[in-house]
């Protein structure tokens, strides 16, 4: 039997894309043991891993912050006697964290971001505009570097043990024979967020159909205003702004029709329990290889601009001033790849 130690502090969604890699990786060889270092706060995204994985969850922002903290948390780490570090995140933490191993001998192996390419993708003029490797692939990569072969065949995180479901219904009512729409409006940086004014206007298509429910899903005090005005003006409309656990999210997320997500941790939260996300894209672009789990091209908005994707992250000002990329999708398209996978 071997340990092997996995690393991706953060962010949410890049935490949840290591799932698909992380549990084929344990199916294939149960007899080893893997443990996932991340923050502590993510723990319940592995609820339902495979026996053979387990999760340590770090205080980055209190006993293990800064070099001291690092340092106290590699000889928490060390006292379980690796024979793998596997670096799914390749930032100054984790690079720390895999000096030290390497110096106590341990082979390691660290994630190829792409930058370049990247960079190349991104770039203002003469963009090189082809598909990059997936985030699934790139995570592959490093434990294949370790020497272990496997494919990815994940499905869903259900599939892996019983849920209990009795907190949903509490909270949505019962399901029947409505469509379950979920959206998540919401994303980190503004080049990711669908106008909410648009949006609203795919909201009040649905609103008239007595055959679907809306469910939205976010977070934070200026998110729940907004949410709650909708909610107020259109009766299907169901906020879980603030109402379910992370876990009680996933598993809501399992029972939905359908899920609408910006580029965003809920479109990979929902791919995890195999539901089918339509997707929207701005200044970003699937072809940089964020792409939710066995989600397709097909149900990705986004329209041809010379000047997509900007930004990898999103997180760029639109030197056009317009956000055209986002301003420019048509929600009745949207409501079009919506009502395309409910009928």
């Amino acid at each position: 039997m071997s340990k092997i130690l996995i690393i991706r502090f953060s962010a949410l969604g890049d935490v949840a894309m290591t799932i698909p890699v992380i549990y084929s990786f344990a199916v294939k060889y149960p007899e080893h043991d893997i443990t996932i270092l991340s923050e502590a706060g993510l723990k319940p995204m592995f609820e339902s891993a495979p026996k053979n994985v387990h999760f340590f969850g770090a205080d980055l922002k209190d006993k293990h912050d800064g070099i001291t903290g690092l340092k106290k948390l590699y000889n928490e780490l060390r006292k379980k006697k690796f024979d793998y570090v596997a670096d799914f995140h390749s930032v100054i933490r984790s690079f720390y964290l895999r000096l030290f191993f390497k110096f106590d001998g341990i082979p390691t192996a660290h994630i190829d971001k792409g930058r370049n390419e990247k960079a190349n993708l991104t770039q203002r003029t003469n963009k090189t505009f082809v598909q990059l490797k997936s985030s699934f692939t790139r995570y592959h990569e490093v434990l294949q570097k370790l020497g272990f072969d496997f494919d990815l065949n994940f499905e869903s995180i259900i599939n892996n043990n019983e849920f209990d479901l009795s907190p949903i219904p509490s909270q949505t009512g019962a399901k029947g024979n409505a469509k379950w729409i979920g959206l998540a409006p919401f994303a980190k940086h503004k080049g990711k967020i669908y106008p909410l004014e648009l949006q609203e206007k795919v909201i009040a298509h649905f609103a008239n159909d007595k055959r679907v429910k809306i469910i939205i899903f976010g977070g934070g005090e200026e998110e729940t205003e907004i949410v709650n005005e909708w909610v107020k003006k259109y009766p299907t409309v169901l906020s879980m702004v603030g109402k379910l656990n992370l876990s009680q999210e996933i598993l809501l997320m399992s029972q939905l029709d359908v899920m609408c997500s910006m580029d965003s941790a809920n479109m990979h939260l929902a791919s995890l329990v195999n539901t089918t996300v339509v997707s929207l894209w701005g200044a970003t672009h699937s072809y940089a290889g964020f792409m939710g789990w066995n989600q397709t091209d097909d149900n990705a908005i986004q329209i041809d601009l010379s000047c997509r994707p900007c930004s990898i992250y999103g997180n760029k000002e639109c030197y056009r001033k317009d956000y055209a990329c986002l301003n420019q999708i048509e929600p009745e398209y949207i409501v079009y790849k919506i009502e395309k996978t409910l009928y």
